[in-house]
């Protein structure tokens, strides 16, 4: 079994079309120790192989505004969490790219890769600060500051 990139959970070769038996196997899906992916049941433990992250966020919603403001996020197995201190953002970028990779952590150090479209909601409402020399742009969400880039003054 295999959850590709685009967070569609894959059988023999075959996506997994039915909504309800993708949610039953999220709910078992567990991330080792050793860093692999595990559905696990009370009689069985079956490695997964996972391209990138195993949840999709394909939605926002944005309650409050400020400090206090919530960020709620939905997965596309139907999660739904508010980014906080529970729930942390956080932006890589790759290397050779430059390409954006934002994450949300959704449970038991499981992430979900937050889609583009999302992404690019959450740059749109960014606030951005002056630290020093520098720009910071980011977003709050349940008191929490969440970083998204930083630029010297002058860049």
């Amino acid at each position: 079994m295999l959850i590709a990139r685009n967070g569609d959970w894959i059988h023999e070769g075959r996506p997994i079309r039915r909504a309800a038996m993708v949610q039953l196997f999220a709910s078992v899906l567990l991330l080792d120790t050793d860093g692999d992916y595990y559905l696990v049941t009370p009689v069985e433990k079956v490695r997964i192989r996972v391209q990138d992250c195993p949840f999709v966020v394909t939605e926002m919603d944005i309650e409050g505004q400020g400090h206090s403001q919530q960020i709620q996020f939905t997965t596309n197995t139907g999660e739904k969490v508010i980014a906080g201190q529970a729930h942390q953002i956080c932006l890589q970028v790759d290397q050779d790219t430059g390409e954006p990779h934002p994450t949300v952590h959704i449970r038991s150090g499981l992430n979900a890769l937050i889609n583009r479209a999302v992404f690019y909601r959450m740059v749109d409402i960014a606030e951005q600060t002056t630290s020093g020399a520098e720009t910071v742009t980011g977003l709050w969400s349940d008191d929490c500051f969440f970083e998204l880039g930083r630029l010297q003054s002058g860049d």
